[in-house]
């Protein structure tokens, strides 16, 4: 279970509880962002590193409160002052790494470079999050999730057989970014326990994105994957594989590929017509789609989760939002908790036995930080 601490009554850090997750002692400076970068620092601080956001005056007031800015030790940082850069700079000599999201060459003109930092402190990790990469044709244009993951294939994958959908930013800002920043950066942090030395990790969402489409690109190296949404065994092609709309307007989603698990969808389902014995023929997927959105029209979405919900069809409903943390299965297992008044996600994964925990966002003194960590 997800312990969901009070905030403390005070903007001093003295006042929070312990962290208590596996990274506990970890310190992280984080540079105010948007999008992956303050979703992996709301990781790593869930997880009970101790993360410092460094941020403008309009930012912090934008971030305080939200969801993704959990956890963290806020701070307000005038990056064009020379006397703030300077207790930026003793800031970093005491952490263990640094995150930000500029687009390149920002750090380096506001003196908070990686030649000039790590000269400092060596064994610091510094984690750069961009869209393009630190270097390419395209490494200095504006983008956001769309962008990069149009180019890796995967939007093309995604959607409508006459268009693409963009599946939120899922795929390009957190899969491809946010992720592969916390495994790059725990992964520095591993070697550089070897080491004593820390490195530079350039996490671009392209790169993230592209990554992610290994398995199709083993598909389509032997054969088994082409070119056109909604023809392919995982892009809503196959009959067996994706969402229909129910009696009442809702969705249910299935995904019996096995041939047990098929075996038992047409027995719940009642799908005796002898045209579905044609299940790996993709040929017929059209004409067995039609008959099964038919099929499933026939009842509502509540009807079918009592004839396959729990069994091995593979089923579940499309739950909204507001609709997911409801379900007996995500409640039991406390998947969403309340903080602050507002409803948001557990900590993720879970640990046995170093917990992770959410912790109250504070507001804290850049001097006072960074002679706590430069003291330890």
């Amino acid at each position: 279970m997800t312990e969901t601490l009070t905030p403390p009554a005070s903007g001093s850090a003295r006042d929070r509880p312990a962290a208590s997750g596996p990274l506990s002692g970890l310190r992280i400076v984080e540079f105010a962002g948007l999008g992956p970068g303050p979703f992996a620092a709301m990781m790593l601080a869930d997880m009970g590193a101790d993360v410092v956001t460094l941020s403008r005056g309009e930012q912090q007031m934008g971030l305080r409160g939200t969801v993704m800015m959990r956890g963290r030790r806020s701070i307000t940082a005038d990056l064009k002052d020379k006397a703030c850069i300077a207790e930026v700079l003793k800031l970093c000599d005491g952490a263990d790494a640094l995150i930000e999201g500029y687009r390149p060459g920002v750090m380096e003109r506001l003196g908070l470079g990686p030649d000039v930092v790590t000269t400092r402190n060596k064994r610091l990790v510094y984690a750069r999050m961009t869209g393009w990469g630190q270097s390419g044709p395209l490494s200095g244009a504006a983008g956001h999730d769309i962008n990069y993951i149009a180019l890796t294939g995967a939007l093309a994958a995604i959607g409508e057989r006459d268009r693409p959908v963009p599946p939120l930013n899922l795929v390009g800002d957190y899969g491809g970014g946010a992720l592969y920043l916390v495994v790059g950066l725990l992964a520095a942090l591993l070697e550089a326990k070897t080491s004593g030395q820390g490195q530079v990790v350039d996490v671009a969402m392209c790169d993230g994105a592209a990554s992610l489409m290994s398995l199709f690109c083993e598909l389509s190296a032997a054969g088994r994957w082409k070119d056109g949404r909604e023809s392919n065994l995982l892009d809503g092609g196959a009959h067996f594989y994706g969402t229909y709309q129910c009696k009442d307007g809702e969705f249910i989603a299935l995904g019996a590929i096995e041939p047990q698990f098929y075996a038992e969808l047409r027995r719940l389902a009642g799908l005796d017509d002898p045209a579905f014995d044609r299940q790996m023929s993709p040929k017929d997927w059209p004409a067995l789609k039609a008959k099964m959105a038919e099929l499933f029209k026939t009842k509502t979405r509540a009807e079918w989760c009592a004839i396959m919900e729990g069994t091995d069809v593979c089923f579940a409903p499309v739950l909204s939002l507001s609709e997911a943390p409801l379900h007996p299965h995500m409640a039991e297992r406390a998947a969403f908790v309340s903080h602050d008044g507002v409803l948001q996600p557990a900590p993720a994964p879970r640990f046995s036995r170093t917990p992770s925990a959410i912790r109250a966002a504070v507001s804290d003194d850049l001097a006072g930080v960074a002679r706590q960590w430069q003291a330890r």
